[in-house]
Protein backbone atom coordinates (compact mmCIF):
# COMPACT_ATOMS: atom_id res chain seq x y z
CA UNK A 1 0.00 0.00 0.00
CA UNK A 2 1.28 3.44 -0.86
CA UNK A 3 1.41 5.88 2.07
CA UNK A 4 2.92 9.17 0.82
CA UNK A 5 4.55 10.40 4.00
CA UNK A 6 5.76 7.00 5.17
CA UNK A 7 7.04 5.94 1.75
CA UNK A 8 8.87 9.24 1.30
CA UNK A 9 10.52 8.75 4.70
CA UNK A 10 11.58 5.20 3.79
CA UNK A 11 12.95 6.41 0.47
CA UNK A 12 14.93 9.14 2.24
CA UNK A 13 16.30 6.63 4.73
CA UNK A 14 17.32 4.23 1.95
CA UNK A 15 19.09 7.04 0.11
CA UNK A 16 20.86 8.11 3.32
CA UNK A 17 21.97 4.54 4.05
CA UNK A 18 23.25 4.20 0.49
CA UNK A 19 25.34 7.38 0.82
CA UNK A 20 26.78 6.24 4.17
CA UNK A 21 27.58 2.78 2.75
CA UNK A 22 29.23 4.35 -0.29
CA UNK A 23 31.42 6.62 1.85
CA UNK A 24 32.33 3.72 4.15
CA UNK A 25 33.34 1.60 1.16
CA UNK A 26 35.38 4.49 -0.18
CA UNK A 27 37.18 4.85 3.16
CA UNK A 28 37.95 1.11 3.25
CA UNK A 29 39.23 1.32 -0.32
CA UNK A 30 41.41 4.33 0.57
CA UNK A 31 42.96 2.38 3.44
CA UNK A 32 43.58 -0.77 1.37
CA UNK A 33 46.58 -1.74 -0.77
CA UNK A 34 44.32 -1.36 -3.82
CA UNK A 35 44.21 2.39 -3.16
CA UNK A 36 47.95 2.73 -3.69
CA UNK A 37 47.68 0.77 -6.92
CA UNK A 38 44.79 2.93 -8.14
CA UNK A 39 46.66 6.12 -7.34
CA UNK A 40 49.71 4.81 -9.19
CA UNK A 41 47.60 4.09 -12.27
CA UNK A 42 45.91 7.50 -11.96
CA UNK A 43 49.25 9.25 -11.91
CA UNK A 44 50.42 7.21 -14.92
CA UNK A 45 47.36 7.48 -17.13
CA UNK A 46 45.22 10.16 -15.55
CA UNK A 47 41.51 9.95 -14.79
CA UNK A 48 38.85 11.56 -16.95
CA UNK A 49 38.95 14.73 -14.89
CA UNK A 50 42.71 14.95 -15.48
CA UNK A 51 42.40 14.99 -19.25
CA UNK A 52 43.81 18.04 -21.01
CA UNK A 53 42.16 19.40 -24.15
CA UNK A 54 44.69 19.80 -27.00
CA UNK A 55 45.44 23.19 -28.51
CA UNK A 56 42.71 23.61 -31.12
CA UNK A 57 44.63 26.30 -33.01
CA UNK A 58 47.11 23.67 -34.26
CA UNK A 59 44.39 22.09 -36.41
CA UNK A 60 43.54 23.96 -39.61
CA UNK A 61 40.62 23.37 -41.96
CA UNK A 62 39.41 24.24 -45.47
CA UNK A 63 42.90 24.26 -46.91
CA UNK A 64 44.43 26.08 -43.95
CA UNK A 65 41.98 28.99 -44.21
CA UNK A 66 40.94 28.82 -40.55
CA UNK A 67 42.12 27.11 -37.37
CA UNK A 68 39.95 24.94 -35.14
CA UNK A 69 39.53 27.46 -32.34
CA UNK A 70 38.31 30.24 -34.63
CA UNK A 71 36.04 27.87 -36.54
CA UNK A 72 34.24 26.91 -33.33
CA UNK A 73 34.02 30.55 -32.25
CA UNK A 74 32.20 31.31 -35.50
CA UNK A 75 30.03 28.26 -34.89
CA UNK A 76 28.74 29.94 -31.76
CA UNK A 77 27.04 32.50 -34.02
CA UNK A 78 25.10 29.71 -35.74
CA UNK A 79 24.19 28.22 -32.37
CA UNK A 80 22.97 31.65 -31.25
CA UNK A 81 20.71 31.69 -34.32
CA UNK A 82 19.29 28.36 -33.10
CA UNK A 83 18.44 30.02 -29.80
CA UNK A 84 16.81 32.92 -31.66
CA UNK A 85 14.85 30.41 -33.77
CA UNK A 86 13.39 28.80 -30.64
CA UNK A 87 12.55 32.13 -28.97
CA UNK A 88 10.94 33.55 -32.13
CA UNK A 89 8.62 30.55 -32.39
CA UNK A 90 7.85 30.89 -28.67
CA UNK A 91 6.72 34.48 -29.22
CA UNK A 92 4.70 33.49 -32.29
CA UNK A 93 2.80 30.91 -30.24
CA UNK A 94 2.29 33.33 -27.37
CA UNK A 95 0.75 35.92 -29.72
CA UNK A 96 -1.68 33.53 -31.44
CA UNK A 97 -5.39 34.17 -30.95
CA UNK A 98 -7.11 32.28 -28.13
CA UNK A 99 -10.47 32.59 -26.39
CA UNK A 100 -10.32 33.59 -22.74
CA UNK A 101 -12.19 30.46 -21.61
CA UNK A 102 -9.45 28.28 -23.12
CA UNK A 103 -6.65 30.56 -21.95
CA UNK A 104 -7.83 30.22 -18.35
CA UNK A 105 -7.61 26.43 -18.56
CA UNK A 106 -4.15 26.40 -20.14
CA UNK A 107 -2.87 28.82 -17.49
CA UNK A 108 -4.30 26.60 -14.76
CA UNK A 109 -2.49 23.63 -16.31
CA UNK A 110 0.73 25.68 -16.43
CA UNK A 111 0.44 26.70 -12.77
CA UNK A 112 -0.01 23.06 -11.80
CA UNK A 113 2.97 22.08 -13.97
CA UNK A 114 4.98 24.84 -12.35
CA UNK A 115 4.13 23.53 -8.89
CA UNK A 116 5.24 20.07 -9.95
CA UNK A 117 8.51 21.36 -11.37
CA UNK A 118 9.28 23.54 -8.34
CA UNK A 119 8.82 20.47 -6.14
CA UNK A 120 11.18 18.53 -8.38
CA UNK A 121 13.79 21.28 -8.24
CA UNK A 122 13.64 21.30 -4.42
CA UNK A 123 14.27 17.57 -4.48
CA UNK A 124 17.19 18.06 -6.89
CA UNK A 125 18.73 20.62 -4.55
CA UNK A 126 18.71 18.04 -1.73
CA UNK A 127 20.09 15.39 -4.07
CA UNK A 128 22.83 17.73 -5.27
CA UNK A 129 23.92 18.24 -1.65
CA UNK A 130 24.41 14.48 -1.27
CA UNK A 131 26.14 14.14 -4.64
CA UNK A 132 28.24 17.23 -3.85
CA UNK A 133 29.48 15.57 -0.66
CA UNK A 134 30.48 12.49 -2.65
CA UNK A 135 32.23 14.65 -5.28
CA UNK A 136 34.19 16.49 -2.59
CA UNK A 137 35.08 13.26 -0.82
CA UNK A 138 36.11 11.40 -3.98
CA UNK A 139 38.01 14.12 -5.82
CA UNK A 140 39.23 16.04 -2.79
CA UNK A 141 40.11 13.23 -0.36
CA UNK A 142 40.75 10.17 -2.49
CA UNK A 143 42.16 11.83 -5.61
CA UNK A 144 43.88 14.72 -3.77
CA UNK A 145 42.62 17.38 -6.18
CA UNK A 146 43.18 21.02 -5.33
CA UNK A 147 40.26 22.93 -3.79
CA UNK A 148 39.85 25.00 -6.96
CA UNK A 149 39.57 21.90 -9.12
CA UNK A 150 36.95 20.35 -6.84
CA UNK A 151 34.95 23.60 -6.80
CA UNK A 152 35.01 23.68 -10.61
CA UNK A 153 33.53 20.16 -10.78
CA UNK A 154 30.86 21.12 -8.24
CA UNK A 155 30.05 24.33 -10.10
CA UNK A 156 29.55 22.62 -13.43
CA UNK A 157 27.47 19.87 -11.85
CA UNK A 158 25.11 22.67 -10.77
CA UNK A 159 25.24 24.07 -14.33
CA UNK A 160 24.20 20.63 -15.62
CA UNK A 161 21.25 20.43 -13.23
CA UNK A 162 20.18 23.98 -14.08
CA UNK A 163 20.41 23.16 -17.79
CA UNK A 164 18.15 20.10 -17.49
CA UNK A 165 15.67 21.93 -15.27
CA UNK A 166 15.69 25.12 -17.38
CA UNK A 167 14.99 23.26 -20.61
CA UNK A 168 12.21 21.32 -18.87
CA UNK A 169 10.65 24.56 -17.61
CA UNK A 170 10.78 26.10 -21.09
CA UNK A 171 9.14 22.96 -22.46
CA UNK A 172 6.10 23.13 -20.20
CA UNK A 173 5.74 26.86 -20.78
CA UNK A 174 5.73 26.46 -24.57
CA UNK A 175 3.42 23.45 -24.49
CA UNK A 176 0.90 25.16 -22.24
CA UNK A 177 0.86 28.12 -24.62
CA UNK A 178 0.32 25.79 -27.55
CA UNK A 179 -2.42 23.60 -26.09
CA UNK A 180 -5.03 26.37 -25.81
CA UNK A 181 -3.99 27.90 -29.16
CA UNK A 182 -4.41 24.50 -30.83
CA UNK A 183 -7.83 24.01 -29.24
CA UNK A 184 -8.96 27.46 -30.37
CA UNK A 185 -7.56 27.04 -33.90
CA UNK A 186 -9.55 23.81 -34.26
CA UNK A 187 -12.78 25.85 -34.13
CA UNK A 188 -12.15 26.91 -37.74
CA UNK A 189 -12.92 23.31 -38.77
CA UNK A 190 -9.66 22.93 -40.71
CA UNK A 191 -7.12 20.26 -39.69
CA UNK A 192 -3.91 22.06 -40.70
CA UNK A 193 -3.70 24.51 -37.74
CA UNK A 194 -4.15 21.54 -35.38
CA UNK A 195 -0.98 20.05 -36.90
CA UNK A 196 1.04 23.24 -37.34
CA UNK A 197 0.83 24.67 -33.81
CA UNK A 198 1.96 21.57 -31.83
CA UNK A 199 4.86 21.01 -34.23
CA UNK A 200 5.94 24.64 -33.87
CA UNK A 201 5.96 24.21 -30.11
CA UNK A 202 8.07 21.06 -30.39
CA UNK A 203 10.59 22.67 -32.74
CA UNK A 204 10.91 25.62 -30.38
CA UNK A 205 11.82 23.26 -27.54
CA UNK A 206 14.11 21.10 -29.67
CA UNK A 207 16.12 23.97 -31.14
CA UNK A 208 16.50 25.72 -27.78
CA UNK A 209 17.51 22.49 -26.02
CA UNK A 210 20.27 21.58 -28.47
CA UNK A 211 21.48 25.18 -28.79
CA UNK A 212 21.83 25.66 -25.03
CA UNK A 213 23.69 22.35 -24.76
CA UNK A 214 26.10 23.41 -27.51
CA UNK A 215 26.64 26.87 -26.02
CA UNK A 216 27.69 25.36 -22.67
CA UNK A 217 29.97 22.72 -24.18
CA UNK A 218 31.55 25.12 -26.67
CA UNK A 219 32.13 27.61 -23.85
CA UNK A 220 34.03 24.93 -21.90
CA UNK A 221 35.99 23.88 -24.96
CA UNK A 222 36.91 27.40 -26.11
CA UNK A 223 37.15 29.64 -23.07
CA UNK A 224 38.04 27.43 -20.09
CA UNK A 225 41.78 26.74 -19.58
CA UNK A 226 42.68 23.46 -21.30
CA UNK A 227 43.77 21.73 -18.11
CA UNK A 228 40.44 22.59 -16.43
CA UNK A 229 38.17 21.53 -19.31
CA UNK A 230 38.20 17.88 -18.20
CA UNK A 231 36.80 18.60 -14.71
CA UNK A 232 34.24 20.97 -16.26
CA UNK A 233 32.96 18.32 -18.68
CA UNK A 234 32.83 15.65 -15.96
CA UNK A 235 30.97 17.95 -13.55
CA UNK A 236 28.56 19.01 -16.29
CA UNK A 237 27.84 15.37 -17.22
CA UNK A 238 27.22 14.46 -13.57
CA UNK A 239 24.81 17.36 -13.08
CA UNK A 240 22.74 16.90 -16.21
CA UNK A 241 22.53 13.14 -15.63
CA UNK A 242 21.31 13.74 -12.10
CA UNK A 243 18.69 16.23 -13.25
CA UNK A 244 17.49 14.07 -16.12
CA UNK A 245 17.23 10.95 -13.96
CA UNK A 246 14.95 12.63 -11.42
CA UNK A 247 12.85 14.53 -13.95
CA UNK A 248 12.48 11.59 -16.33
CA UNK A 249 11.60 8.93 -13.77
CA UNK A 250 9.36 11.12 -11.62
CA UNK A 251 7.62 12.58 -14.66
CA UNK A 252 6.89 9.14 -16.07
CA UNK A 253 5.43 7.93 -12.77
CA UNK A 254 3.43 11.13 -12.24
CA UNK A 255 1.77 11.00 -15.65
CA UNK A 256 0.65 7.38 -15.27
CA UNK A 257 -0.77 7.89 -11.79
CA UNK A 258 -2.62 11.04 -12.89
CA UNK A 259 -3.94 9.35 -16.02
CA UNK A 260 -5.20 6.33 -14.09
CA UNK A 261 -6.83 8.64 -11.52
CA UNK A 262 -8.81 10.43 -14.23
CA UNK A 263 -9.73 7.09 -15.79
CA UNK A 264 -11.02 5.75 -12.46
CA UNK A 265 -13.40 8.69 -12.22
CA UNK A 266 -14.63 7.79 -15.70
CA UNK A 267 -15.12 4.12 -14.80
CA UNK A 268 -16.53 4.43 -11.28
CA UNK A 269 -18.61 7.60 -11.56
CA UNK A 270 -19.42 7.44 -15.30
CA UNK A 271 -17.83 10.87 -15.91
CA UNK A 272 -16.06 11.39 -19.24
CA UNK A 273 -12.27 11.54 -19.15
CA UNK A 274 -12.17 15.23 -20.15
CA UNK A 275 -15.43 16.22 -18.49
CA UNK A 276 -15.23 19.51 -16.57
CA UNK A 277 -16.68 17.70 -13.53
CA UNK A 278 -13.77 15.22 -13.43
CA UNK A 279 -11.29 16.52 -10.81
CA UNK A 280 -8.48 14.40 -12.22
CA UNK A 281 -8.35 16.09 -15.62
CA UNK A 282 -5.98 18.93 -14.69
CA UNK A 283 -3.64 16.44 -13.00
CA UNK A 284 -3.82 14.31 -16.13
CA UNK A 285 -2.93 17.32 -18.31
CA UNK A 286 -0.07 18.16 -15.97
CA UNK A 287 1.07 14.55 -16.20
CA UNK A 288 1.08 14.73 -19.99
CA UNK A 289 3.57 17.59 -19.76
CA UNK A 290 5.56 16.04 -16.89
CA UNK A 291 5.94 12.67 -18.57
CA UNK A 292 6.08 13.63 -22.23
CA UNK A 293 7.65 17.09 -22.17
CA UNK A 294 9.60 17.68 -18.95
CA UNK A 295 11.04 14.15 -18.90
CA UNK A 296 12.07 13.85 -22.56
CA UNK A 297 13.40 17.42 -22.65
CA UNK A 298 15.65 16.83 -19.64
CA UNK A 299 16.54 13.37 -20.92
CA UNK A 300 17.40 14.72 -24.38
CA UNK A 301 19.53 17.44 -22.84
CA UNK A 302 21.41 14.91 -20.73
CA UNK A 303 21.83 12.38 -23.54
CA UNK A 304 23.13 15.03 -25.93
CA UNK A 305 25.67 16.21 -23.37
CA UNK A 306 26.83 12.87 -21.99
CA UNK A 307 27.31 11.40 -25.48
CA UNK A 308 29.50 14.40 -26.30
CA UNK A 309 31.51 13.99 -23.09
CA UNK A 310 31.94 10.27 -23.81
CA UNK A 311 33.32 10.99 -27.29
CA UNK A 312 35.62 13.75 -26.01
CA UNK A 313 36.92 11.44 -23.29
CA UNK A 314 37.53 8.61 -25.70
CA UNK A 315 39.32 10.82 -28.24
CA UNK A 316 41.69 12.12 -25.58
CA UNK A 317 42.34 8.66 -24.15
CA UNK A 318 42.54 6.51 -27.28
CA UNK A 319 44.42 8.83 -29.65
CA UNK A 320 48.04 9.72 -28.97
CA UNK A 321 48.56 12.34 -31.69
CA UNK A 322 47.50 15.80 -30.35
CA UNK A 323 46.88 17.08 -33.89
CA UNK A 324 44.44 14.26 -34.67
CA UNK A 325 42.78 14.83 -31.30
CA UNK A 326 42.23 18.49 -32.14
CA UNK A 327 40.99 17.69 -35.66
CA UNK A 328 38.42 15.16 -34.45
CA UNK A 329 37.21 17.36 -31.57
CA UNK A 330 36.62 20.31 -33.90
CA UNK A 331 35.03 18.01 -36.50
CA UNK A 332 32.59 16.55 -33.98
CA UNK A 333 31.41 19.95 -32.76
CA UNK A 334 31.18 21.30 -36.31
CA UNK A 335 29.01 18.28 -37.18
CA UNK A 336 26.77 19.04 -34.21
CA UNK A 337 26.31 22.62 -35.39
CA UNK A 338 25.64 21.35 -38.90
CA UNK A 339 22.93 19.06 -37.55
CA UNK A 340 21.17 22.02 -35.91
CA UNK A 341 21.19 23.78 -39.28
CA UNK A 342 19.92 20.62 -41.03
CA UNK A 343 17.04 20.26 -38.58
CA UNK A 344 16.01 23.91 -38.92
CA UNK A 345 16.25 23.81 -42.71
CA UNK A 346 14.30 20.54 -42.91
CA UNK A 347 11.56 21.96 -40.70
CA UNK A 348 11.19 25.07 -42.87
CA UNK A 349 11.09 23.04 -46.11
CA UNK A 350 8.62 20.53 -44.69
CA UNK A 351 6.44 23.32 -43.28
CA UNK A 352 6.23 24.97 -46.70
CA UNK A 353 5.32 21.68 -48.40
CA UNK A 354 2.75 20.78 -45.74
CA UNK A 355 1.14 24.21 -45.95
CA UNK A 356 0.83 24.02 -49.71
CA UNK A 357 -0.75 20.55 -49.49
CA UNK A 358 -2.96 20.78 -46.42
CA UNK A 359 -3.71 24.43 -45.61
CA UNK A 360 -7.18 24.43 -47.23
CA UNK A 361 -8.21 20.77 -47.05
CA UNK A 362 -11.01 19.54 -44.81
CA UNK A 363 -9.33 16.24 -43.92
CA UNK A 364 -5.69 15.18 -43.62
CA UNK A 365 -3.55 12.34 -42.33
CA UNK A 366 -1.69 14.00 -39.45
CA UNK A 367 1.03 11.35 -39.45
CA UNK A 368 2.02 11.99 -43.09
CA UNK A 369 3.74 15.41 -42.69
CA UNK A 370 5.37 14.30 -39.43
CA UNK A 371 6.79 11.23 -41.16
CA UNK A 372 8.04 13.31 -44.09
CA UNK A 373 9.73 15.69 -41.64
CA UNK A 374 11.64 12.85 -39.98
CA UNK A 375 12.81 11.38 -43.29
CA UNK A 376 13.64 14.75 -44.83
CA UNK A 377 15.76 15.65 -41.81
CA UNK A 378 17.51 12.29 -41.93
CA UNK A 379 18.34 12.62 -45.64
CA UNK A 380 19.57 16.22 -45.38
CA UNK A 381 21.66 15.34 -42.30
CA UNK A 382 23.26 12.37 -44.05
CA UNK A 383 24.13 14.38 -47.17
CA UNK A 384 25.50 17.24 -45.07
CA UNK A 385 27.52 14.77 -42.97
CA UNK A 386 29.47 13.56 -46.00
CA UNK A 387 29.93 17.05 -47.45
CA UNK A 388 31.15 18.65 -44.20
CA UNK A 389 33.41 15.70 -43.40
CA UNK A 390 35.01 15.82 -46.85
CA UNK A 391 35.63 19.55 -46.54
CA UNK A 392 37.01 19.37 -42.99
CA UNK A 393 39.03 16.14 -42.74
CA UNK A 394 39.85 15.01 -46.32
CA UNK A 395 43.24 13.59 -45.27
CA UNK A 396 43.01 12.81 -41.58
CA UNK A 397 46.44 11.62 -40.42
CA UNK A 398 47.45 11.22 -44.05
CA UNK A 399 44.60 8.81 -44.88
CA UNK A 400 42.27 10.16 -47.60
CA UNK A 401 39.55 7.56 -46.94
CA UNK A 402 38.82 8.04 -43.23
CA UNK A 403 36.43 10.95 -43.82
CA UNK A 404 33.84 8.81 -45.60
CA UNK A 405 34.26 5.89 -43.20
CA UNK A 406 33.59 8.13 -40.19
CA UNK A 407 30.66 9.71 -42.05
CA UNK A 408 29.24 6.26 -42.79
CA UNK A 409 29.37 5.33 -39.11
CA UNK A 410 27.45 8.50 -38.19
CA UNK A 411 24.97 7.71 -40.97
CA UNK A 412 24.14 4.41 -39.23
CA UNK A 413 22.90 6.44 -36.26
CA UNK A 414 21.11 9.03 -38.39
CA UNK A 415 19.28 6.28 -40.27
CA UNK A 416 18.29 4.76 -36.93
CA UNK A 417 16.56 8.05 -36.10
CA UNK A 418 14.33 7.54 -39.14
CA UNK A 419 14.02 3.73 -39.24
CA UNK A 420 13.08 3.30 -35.58
CA UNK A 421 9.98 5.56 -35.88
CA UNK A 422 8.84 3.50 -38.88
CA UNK A 423 9.15 0.27 -36.88
CA UNK A 424 7.31 1.81 -33.92
CA UNK A 425 4.48 3.05 -36.15
CA UNK A 426 3.85 -0.53 -37.29
CA UNK A 427 2.70 -1.24 -33.73
CA UNK A 428 1.28 2.10 -32.55
CA UNK A 429 -0.24 3.95 -35.50
CA UNK A 430 -4.01 4.41 -35.42
CA UNK A 431 -4.11 2.71 -38.85
CA UNK A 432 -1.93 -0.29 -38.01
CA UNK A 433 -3.16 -3.87 -37.78
CA UNK A 434 -1.84 -4.43 -34.23
CA UNK A 435 -3.88 -1.53 -32.84
CA UNK A 436 -7.00 -2.83 -34.58
CA UNK A 437 -6.36 -6.27 -33.09
CA UNK A 438 -6.21 -4.77 -29.59
CA UNK A 439 -9.48 -2.93 -30.25
CA UNK A 440 -11.08 -6.23 -31.34
CA UNK A 441 -9.65 -7.97 -28.27
CA UNK A 442 -11.17 -5.32 -26.01
CA UNK A 443 -14.52 -5.66 -27.72
CA UNK A 444 -14.61 -9.47 -27.76
CA UNK A 445 -12.57 -10.56 -24.76
CA UNK A 446 -12.58 -7.76 -22.21
CA UNK A 447 -9.71 -6.46 -20.12
CA UNK A 448 -7.67 -9.69 -19.88
CA UNK A 449 -7.48 -10.25 -23.63
CA UNK A 450 -6.78 -6.55 -24.14
CA UNK A 451 -3.74 -6.78 -21.84
CA UNK A 452 -2.46 -9.95 -23.50
CA UNK A 453 -2.78 -8.41 -26.96
CA UNK A 454 -0.89 -5.37 -25.76
CA UNK A 455 1.92 -7.54 -24.37
CA UNK A 456 2.23 -9.41 -27.65
CA UNK A 457 2.44 -6.20 -29.68
CA UNK A 458 4.89 -4.67 -27.20
CA UNK A 459 7.20 -7.69 -27.21
CA UNK A 460 7.19 -7.87 -30.99
CA UNK A 461 8.00 -4.18 -31.30
CA UNK A 462 10.88 -4.51 -28.81
CA UNK A 463 12.29 -7.41 -30.84
CA UNK A 464 12.33 -5.47 -34.11
CA UNK A 465 13.67 -2.30 -32.50
CA UNK A 466 16.48 -4.22 -30.84
CA UNK A 467 17.29 -6.05 -34.06
CA UNK A 468 17.45 -2.78 -36.01
CA UNK A 469 19.79 -1.13 -33.49
CA UNK A 470 21.98 -4.25 -33.36
CA UNK A 471 22.19 -4.38 -37.16
CA UNK A 472 23.17 -0.73 -37.46
CA UNK A 473 25.79 -1.10 -34.71
CA UNK A 474 27.18 -4.17 -36.52
CA UNK A 475 27.50 -2.14 -39.73
CA UNK A 476 29.26 0.61 -37.78
CA UNK A 477 31.61 -2.00 -36.32
CA UNK A 478 32.39 -3.17 -39.84
CA UNK A 479 33.42 0.35 -40.86
CA UNK A 480 35.58 0.64 -37.74
CA UNK A 481 37.72 -2.25 -39.00
CA UNK A 482 38.60 -0.42 -42.24
CA UNK A 483 41.65 1.48 -41.07
CA UNK A 484 40.54 3.42 -37.96
CA UNK A 485 43.03 1.43 -35.88
CA UNK A 486 45.84 3.42 -37.52
CA UNK A 487 44.86 6.55 -35.57
CA UNK A 488 43.32 5.19 -32.35
CA UNK A 489 43.05 2.21 -30.06
CA UNK A 490 39.72 0.35 -29.75
CA UNK A 491 38.15 1.94 -32.87
CA UNK A 492 34.97 -0.14 -32.45
CA UNK A 493 34.20 1.76 -29.25
CA UNK A 494 34.60 5.07 -31.05
CA UNK A 495 32.28 3.85 -33.80
CA UNK A 496 29.59 3.02 -31.23
CA UNK A 497 29.93 6.54 -29.86
CA UNK A 498 29.52 7.95 -33.36
CA UNK A 499 26.36 5.85 -33.83
CA UNK A 500 24.93 7.48 -30.69
CA UNK A 501 26.10 10.80 -32.09
CA UNK A 502 24.21 10.05 -35.32
CA UNK A 503 21.07 9.20 -33.35
CA UNK A 504 21.18 12.79 -32.16
CA UNK A 505 21.69 14.14 -35.68
CA UNK A 506 17.98 14.89 -35.74
CA UNK A 507 17.88 16.02 -32.10
CA UNK A 508 15.61 19.06 -32.54
CA UNK A 509 13.19 17.12 -34.76
CA UNK A 510 13.16 14.09 -32.43
CA UNK A 511 12.28 16.34 -29.48
CA UNK A 512 9.72 18.17 -31.67
CA UNK A 513 7.72 15.07 -32.62
CA UNK A 514 7.95 13.86 -29.01
CA UNK A 515 6.58 17.17 -27.67
CA UNK A 516 3.85 17.09 -30.32
CA UNK A 517 1.99 14.49 -28.24
CA UNK A 518 1.38 16.35 -24.96
CA UNK A 519 0.15 19.43 -26.85
CA UNK A 520 -2.41 17.46 -28.85
CA UNK A 521 -3.49 15.55 -25.73
CA UNK A 522 -3.87 18.76 -23.72
CA UNK A 523 -5.71 20.49 -26.57
CA UNK A 524 -8.57 18.01 -26.31
CA UNK A 525 -8.80 18.52 -22.57
CA UNK A 526 -8.66 22.32 -22.89
CA UNK A 527 -11.49 22.20 -25.42
CA UNK A 528 -13.74 20.16 -23.13
CA UNK A 529 -12.82 21.93 -19.88
CA UNK A 530 -13.48 25.35 -21.39
CA UNK A 531 -17.11 24.30 -22.06
CA UNK A 532 -16.90 26.72 -24.98
CA UNK A 533 -19.85 25.11 -26.75
CA UNK A 534 -22.14 26.08 -23.88
CA UNK A 535 -21.06 29.71 -23.46
CA UNK A 536 -24.01 31.93 -24.45
CA UNK A 537 -23.40 33.86 -27.67
CA UNK A 538 -19.88 32.46 -28.14
CA UNK A 539 -20.32 31.77 -31.87
CA UNK A 540 -21.33 35.35 -32.60
CA UNK A 541 -18.52 36.62 -30.35
CA UNK A 542 -15.85 34.60 -32.17
CA UNK A 543 -17.22 35.66 -35.55
CA UNK A 544 -17.15 39.30 -34.50
CA UNK A 545 -13.80 39.37 -32.66
CA UNK A 546 -11.74 36.77 -34.54
CA UNK A 547 -13.44 36.85 -37.94
CA UNK A 548 -14.29 33.22 -38.66
CA UNK A 549 -17.37 30.99 -38.32
CA UNK A 550 -17.22 28.21 -35.70
CA UNK A 551 -17.50 24.51 -36.54
CA UNK A 552 -17.72 22.63 -33.24
CA UNK A 553 -18.24 19.17 -34.72
CA UNK A 554 -15.23 19.28 -37.05
CA UNK A 555 -13.14 20.81 -34.24
CA UNK A 556 -13.75 17.82 -31.98
CA UNK A 557 -13.08 15.34 -34.78
CA UNK A 558 -9.81 17.04 -35.75
CA UNK A 559 -8.59 17.17 -32.16
CA UNK A 560 -9.40 13.48 -31.68
CA UNK A 561 -7.59 12.41 -34.86
CA UNK A 562 -4.61 14.63 -34.06
CA UNK A 563 -4.35 13.15 -30.57
CA UNK A 564 -3.93 9.71 -32.15
CA UNK A 565 -1.03 11.00 -34.25
CA UNK A 566 0.47 12.64 -31.17
CA UNK A 567 0.38 9.38 -29.22
CA UNK A 568 2.00 7.53 -32.13
CA UNK A 569 4.89 9.97 -32.43
CA UNK A 570 5.40 10.12 -28.67
CA UNK A 571 6.06 6.41 -28.96
CA UNK A 572 8.44 6.82 -31.91
CA UNK A 573 10.70 9.37 -30.20
CA UNK A 574 11.26 7.47 -26.95
CA UNK A 575 13.21 4.52 -28.45
CA UNK A 576 15.47 6.98 -30.27
CA UNK A 577 16.34 8.80 -27.03
CA UNK A 578 16.68 5.57 -25.07
CA UNK A 579 18.77 3.94 -27.81
CA UNK A 580 21.07 6.97 -27.87
CA UNK A 581 21.53 6.79 -24.13
CA UNK A 582 22.36 3.07 -24.21
CA UNK A 583 24.83 3.28 -27.10
CA UNK A 584 26.39 6.45 -25.66
CA UNK A 585 26.74 4.78 -22.26
CA UNK A 586 28.60 1.93 -23.96
CA UNK A 587 31.17 4.43 -25.20
CA UNK A 588 31.48 6.03 -21.77
CA UNK A 589 31.96 2.67 -20.05
CA UNK A 590 34.69 1.62 -22.49
CA UNK A 591 36.31 5.02 -22.13
CA UNK A 592 36.63 4.27 -18.42
CA UNK A 593 38.05 0.83 -19.28
CA UNK A 594 40.65 2.50 -21.50
CA UNK A 595 41.48 4.92 -18.67
CA UNK A 596 42.01 2.00 -16.28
Amino acid sequence: MYIPGVNATFAFRRLFRFVIAFMAAALLFAASPLSAFAQTRSSETGGEANLIIPDLTQATFFGGAINGHNLLVYSLVIVALGLVFGIVIYNQLKNLAVHKSMLEISELIYETCKTYLVTQIKFLVILEVFIGCIIVFYFGVLEHYSAVRVVVILLFSVVGICGSSGVAWFGIRVNTFANSRTAFASLRGKPFPCYEIPLKAGMSIGMLLVSIELVIMLFILLFVPRDYAGPCFIGFAIGESLGAAALRVAGGIFTKIADIGADLMKIVFKIKEDDARNPGVIADCTGDNAGDSVGPSADGFETYGVTGVALITFILLAIQNPLVQAQLLVWIFAMRVMMVVSSGLSYLINAAIAKSRYANVNEMNYEAPLTSLVWLTSIISIVATYIVSYLMIPDLSGDTSLWWKLSSVITCGTLAGAIIPELVKVFTSTECRHVREIVSSSREGGASLNILSGFVAGNMSAYWLGTAILALMAIAFGFSTLGLSTIMMAPAVFSFGLVAFGFLGMGPVTIAVDSYGPVTDNAQSVYELSTIEHIPGVEAEIQRVYGFPVNFERAKENLEENDGAGNTFKATAKPVLIGTAVVGATTMIFSIVVAL
